[in-house]
């Protein structure tokens, strides 16, 4: 059995780590957030404890070097901009660390990771789930037993409704979320980049405050993509439908489900890494540096060949910020 602590408890993503820490077989011993909703603890860890203040979470974890609880890992779920601090916390206080994507914002952010790694000697994982997806490893396999000089197309749309709270937390800013791209879009970039190869050209269409468009050339793959969090956005059969999701890819005119099961891909991901199987930092390089590329493009409008929801009208931002 491991212990556990967990940095951001009371984030979105977090149960998802508490399950996966519980259906693993392993132990949190400590947990912080400086916001206290962490009701969600009593369902796993009651017995955990718990702190708003990091100094206090940082004294307690240090206590437990010499004890029978010395900290293995460290789960990271905080605001993007906050994990690259918190990873290298988390080093220095002996432990591996689990975190979710994207790692960092800038690609540069990952060669100091892999010093501190080497200073420390212990390990960075992070969580890229779509990679464990059995679907998306079949889909690895065909592209790979394809002919060689075989190039796919592809479409890719996410559109997922967020209200207009999304602009007042930190994922509205770009400075602390790195934008729709990295926010919303990070693991299917790695995902596409992982089956079809490396990125030639990377170009961005339409980008604002609520939506991503643009092309990429992936050394197997064409792809256009939309990225949106705009719910005005989604197309009539999901809105009959009552969805606030809408996510489809599809290669050379066919859609590719990958719709079902991502339920359990947290407690695979934790079960890799425990195996000694995880995706460490070079595993992030290829998206990190693809998001940052889109983040500092200069939009080329509807030119080339862009994704056709590119063309929706764009909608001003709720609060009129630019």
């Amino acid at each position: 059995m491991k212990n556990f602590a967990l940095i951001g408890a009371a984030g979105y993503i977090a149960p998802r780590h508490l399950k996966a820490i519980k259906d693993t077989n392993n132990k949190l011993v400590a947990a912080y957030d400086k916001f206290d909703s962490v009701g969600i603890m009593d369902s796993y860890f009651p017995e955990a404890a718990f702190f708003t203040e990091l100094e206090l979470f940082d004294r307690h974890c240090t206590k437990l070097k010499s004890t029978s609880e010395k900290l293995d890992f460290v789960s990271i779920c905080t605001p993007n901009y906050l994990h690259d601090s918190h990873m290298r916390y988390s080093l220095r206080l002996g432990a591996d660390v689990i975190c979710e994507k994207p790692l960092v914002l800038n690609p540069w952010n990952l060669d100091s990771l892999v010093k501190i790694e080497q200073e420390t000697g212990h390990k960075i994982y992070t969580i890229l789930q779509l990679r464990l997806h059995p679907s998306i490893i079949a889909l690895k396999q065909k592209v790979e037993n394809a002919p060689k000089d075989k190039i796919f197309d592809i479409d890719l749309t996410y559109i997922t409704s967020r209200g207009n709270w999304y602009y007042t937390s930190w994922k509205g800013d770009v400075r602390k979320s790195g934008g729709i791209a990295t926010n919303i879009g990070v693991h299917f970039y790695d995902m596409l980049q992982w089956i079809f190869g490396e990125v030639g050209q990377n170009i961005v269409h339409v980008a604002s405050h609520d939506r991503c468009a643009g092309f990429l050339e992936l050394k197997k793959a064409r792809v256009r993509y939309f990225l949106s969090i705009n719910a005005n956005n989604l197309p009539e059969n999901a809105v009959q439908g009552e969805k606030r999701t809408y996510r489809t890819i599809s290669i050379d005119g066919e859609e590719f489900e990958f719709s079902q099961g991502f339920t359990e891909l947290h407690t695979e991901s934790y079960k890799q890494i425990l195996a000694g199987n995880g995706f460490g930092v070079k595993d992030t390089y290829e998206s990190i540096k693809i998001v940052h590329e889109i983040r500092d493009a200069q939009p080329i409008g509807l030119k080339g060949d862009y994704h056709p929801l590119a063309k929706l009208p764009l909608s001003k931002h709720p609060f009129g910020w630019k």
